[in-house]
C-alpha cells in the first residue's frame, strides 16, 4: 500500500490514474510483477503482486518515483508526493490469496466512493471488473485468480463475484492487516499474549500468514541479511568478479568486456550483471560503464541473468565471497 503525503490525493484525474497503470503494466510485461489485484483510491493505492525477476524495492521505486516526477510536473508541485515508504506485507499465498483478491477489491465500496457491487463491476479503477470480464488488462493475472473458482471460465466468473459479494458485509477486517499468527493462533489478543511470551519472534506486523510460514519468512530474512553482511565486509570488486565468472563458464576474461555475440559470452555477461547488480545489490552504472552498456541495458541483462543463475546456484556463493 502507498499513501500521499499528509492523506493528500496521489490521483486527480483519468490521465494520473492511467499513467499508474501504464508504468505498473510495463513492469508486468517486463516479469518484474505478477499483478494479481488492485485498487486505486484518491489518496492511496493497493497492490497484491508476486515478485518476479527483480526485487520488490526495486520495481516499487521505478514505479512509484516515475509516477511522482510525472504528477508533480503535471499539477506544477514540487516535493513528495507519497508518505514515507510503502507499506509491504509478505502473504502465505494458499491461505490469504483469493481473500486478499476480495478484500482488496471491495475498498471502493468500504471508503464510499461507490454506492454498491453493480457499481463496482464497471468501476475502471480496481481488477475486479476484469475478473469479472467487464474490462481486460492483458497485464493482470486475472488466469490464475479464477482457476481458483473453476475449470469453466463464465462459471468462475459468477463464483468469484459470488464470492465478493458475501464479503461487502464483513467491512474492514483487522485479520488482513498483517500480524503474523493472527490465522493460526486465534486472532489479535492471541498475537499479543505470544509477544510476551517466548514466541515473540514468530509474529511480525510484515508479515500474514499461520506461524510456521512466519518464523521462515523471518528466518529467510535473516539469511538474506547474513549474505549482504558477507558481501560487505568482503569488498568484492568488479574485475575480481569477472574473473570469477569467466573461469567458472570458459571464458576469457577479456571477452566479458568486449562486444560480440557469442551465446556463451552472451550468457556469461547476463549472469554477470545479475550477481552484480542483483545479487550483490551493486551499482549498475559502474557495471554499464566497464562493458559499454547503457545503464538501462544492464538493468535488462541482470534480469536476464537470473534465468542463467539458476544452473550456477551452487557457485554464486563462492564467487561473491
Amino acid at each position: 500500500m502507498v499513501r500521499g503525503i499528509e492523506r493528500r490525493p496521489i490521483f486527480r484525474d483519468t490521465k494520473d490514474r492511467a499513467d499508474f497503470l501504464a508504468r505498473l503494466a510495463a513492469l508486468a510485461d517486463a516479469g518484474a510483477l505478477v499483478v494479481y489485484a488492485w485498487a486505486l483510491l484518491p489518496n492511496h493505492a493497493h497492490l497484491l503482486v508476486r515478485t518476479g525477476q527483480r526485487p520488490l524495492a526495486r520495481s516499487m521505486r521505478s514505479l512509484l518515483t516515475g509516477y511522482a516526477g510525472t504528477f508533480n510536473r503535471r499539477h506544477h508541485r514540487v516535493g513528495h508526493l507519497f508518505q514515507n515508504r510503502y507499506k509491504s506485507v509478505v502473504v502465505e499465498e494458499e491461505a490469504y490469496l483469493v481473500e486478499l483478491v476480495r478484500y482488496l477489491h471491495l475498498n471502493p465500496l468500504r471508503a464510499g466512493i461507490l454506492r454498491d457491487l453493480r457499481a463496482l463491476d464497471r468501476y475502471p479503477w480496481t481488477g475486479h471488473a476484469a475478473l469479472c470480464g467487464r474490462a481486460e488488462y492483458a497485464w493482470q493475472a486475472t488466469g490464475e485468480i479464477l482457476a481458483q473458482f473453476g475449470r469453466d471460465r463464465r462459471r468462475a466468473r459468477a463464483a468469484y463475484r459470488a464470492f465478493v459479494a458475501a464479503g461487502v458485509s464483513q467491512g474492514r477486517r483487522a485479520d488482513l492487516q498483517g500480524g503474523g499468527l493472527i490465522r493460526s493462533a486465534g486472532g489479535w489478543q492471541a498475537v499479543q499474549e505470544l509477544r510476551r511470551g517466548r514466541e515473540a519472534y514468530m509474529a511480525d506486523e510484515r508479515v500474514l500468514g499461520g506461524s510456521e510460514f512466519v518464523e521462515a519468512v523471518l528466518r529467510e530474512a535473516e539469511l538474506q541479511e547474513q549474505q549482504r553482511e558477507r558481501t560487505r565486509r568482503h569488498h568484492l570488486d568488479l574485475a575480481t568478479l569477472i574473473a570469477r565468472v569467466a573461469k567458472s563458464l570458459g571464458v576469457a576474461p577479456d571477452a566479458l568486456v568486449q562486444r560480440g555475440r557469442v551465446t556463451s559470452v552472451l550468457k556469461a555477461r547476463h549472469l554477470l550483471a545479475y550477481l552484480w547488480v542483483e545479487y550483490l545489490g551493486r551499482p549498475g552504472s559502474e557495471l554499464a560503464q566497464t562493458l559499454n552498456w547503457s545503464r538501462g541495458h544492464a538493468s535488462w541483462a541482470a534480469r536476464q541473468g537470473a534465468r542463467v543463475a539458476e544452473a550456477w546456484r551452487g557457485k554464486i556463493e563462492e564467487w561473491c565471497a
